[in-house]
């Protein structure tokens, strides 16, 4: 199994950026699709991006497509969310995850591994 530990979280303003680390050890990171799920104050998690086990195929949701970006630096172990043009209502408890499904994928019950989650507060 991986272990998941993110970092990078923190207070911006609307419309400043943020980026996201998740350092993974443990089993070898090119075993797993990996990505971002965050929780808002009183709603359900949700998806927010996934990236293949190669990087070279990335899925957004509608929300954040063309702001966030996701990638991986399978060298270095680490999952990254470049996080642009941020919005009071992008504030929620960003999750990273990994899943033994090699192309990427939003089912979330199919990521077995999670990190502890880093705050993200945007400010209007």
């Amino acid at each position: 199994q991986v272990q998941l530990v993110e970092s990078g979280g923190g207070l911006v303003q609307a419309g400043g950026s943020l980026r996201l680390s998740c350092a993974a050890s443990g089993r070898a990171f090119t075993s797993y699709s990996m990505g971002w799920f965050r929780q808002a104050p009183g709603k359900e998690r949700e998806f927010v991006a996934t990236i293949s086990w190669s990087g070279g195929r990335t899925y957004y949701a509608d929300s954040v497509k063309g702001r966030f970006i996701i990638s991986r630096d399978n060298a270095k172990n680490t999952l990254y969310l470049q996080m642009n043009s941020l919005k009071p209502e992008d504030t929620a408890v960003y999750y990273c995850a990994a899943s033994g499904l090699l192309v990427p994928h939003t089912d979330e019950g199919k990521f077995g591994s999670w990190g502890q989650g880093t705050q993200v507060t945007v400010s209007s």
